[in-house]
């Protein structure tokens, strides 16, 4: 089904009406309130375009641009510019295991996260920032009340294509944010915080092929894709990151990690066969400033928000970080 953020069918109705949009919010209040509130208030708004003659879901087919793409779309056209790439993720969940990756693009009209699902990864895993993508049959789907794009075997993706341009795109930059004021729905967020806990990297079998995580299995180590396998080991690490304001555990995999700590996989490797070496670095890291962009997510298990990080950035600019708090100091003297 086909869904309109509520926001977006005022802005529809503003602009094929006269009525200001306290008229049409009075308008969807007694049309709730006429139907005993068994409608919602999307619901209530999509019945008074109607009766305004105000097609909502025209101008939705062909090539779209991002702020005409809607949850529940199949078959989408659209084209951006690159603006942010995050790491592949090698998945295993019961029987089933796969890789995911994910980067944001943006037009002059809006940006959104564009999500590609296994071997669609390997077909537009090369992009760089600032590259032109056309995106052709994906499907949209809504996470953490945000829309993603997303692409699987049936999709198509060309890279640069001739005669493709994206003028005057909307930038995607991440959103600062105190720890304090984080909430679980949160996604490309910028977290400077101090590290003030670090622990031991955990290491789990992979399959060398693909990557997909191999589960032990008589003695033997096995990939749902190719069988029995000799594995390697990919890494999670985390740590406890200090803002003044509150705390969080950040989750670290195999990159970020990396970068973190400023060593090769073939360095980490060793501190899965000594852990104890890992002790000469761990208290290194202690009192260290990095900036990270991620997303929040809920360990449900602990009831506790949890920062995933997706870049790394262990040397932030002091001068920079200090401009950019006297702007936020001043906004709020502003207001």
């Amino acid at each position: 089904m086909l869904k309109i953020p509520f926001p977006d069918i005022i802005e529809k109705i503003k602009e094929s009406s006269k009525l200001s949009e306290e008229d049409i919010n009075n308008k969807i209040k007694q049309k709730m309130e006429q139907l005993s509130g068994l409608i919602s208030k999307e619901g209530a708004a999509h019945i008074i375009a109607n009766e305004l003659g105000i097609k909502i879901f025209d101008q939705i087919t062909g090539k779209l641009e991002i702020k005409n793409i809607l949850t529940g779309m199949r078959d989408v056209e659209t084209v951006g510019v690159v603006q942010q790439i995050f790491n592949v993720t090698v998945f295993q969940k019961n029987d089933r295991s796969g890789k995911v990756f994910s980067f944001i693009i943006s037009d002059a009209t809006d940006s959104i996260r564009v999500v590609a699902w296994n071997d669609m990864v390997d077909k537009v895993v090369s992009i760089k920032e600032g590259d032109v993508i056309k995106i052709k049959s994906a499907y949209v789907r809504e996470n953490n009340n945000r829309k993603e794009l997303h692409l699987n075997a049936k999709s198509v993706a060309v890279i640069n294509p001739e005669g493709e341009k994206v003028e005057n795109a909307k930038s995607s930059s991440p959103i600062r944010k105190k720890i304090q004021e984080l909430t679980e729905k949160d996604d490309n967020i910028e977290l400077l915080g101090t590290i003030v806990q670090v622990f031991e990297p955990r290491f789990f079998e992979i399959c060398p092929q693909c990557n997909r995580r191999a589960k032990p299995e008589d003695g033997k180590f096995n990939c749902v894709v190719h069988g029995a396998v000799d594995p390697k080991y990919s890494y999670v690490m985390n740590l406890s990151l200090d803002d003044g304001s509150d705390n969080i555990r950040v989750v670290c995999f195999k990159n970020q990690a990396s970068k973190l700590l400023g060593k090769t996989d073939e360095e980490m490797q060793l501190y899965r066969e000594n852990p104890a070496k890992f002790d000469e670095i761990k208290n290194d890291m202690l009192g260290n400033i990095v900036k990270l962009v991620g997303r929040v997510t809920k360990n449900e298990m602990f009831d506790r928000l949890e920062f995933i990080s997706q870049m790394v950035f262990t040397d932030p600019n002091p001068e920079e970080e200090i401009k950019r708090m006297n702007q936020e100091t001043a906004k709020v003297q502003e207001n």
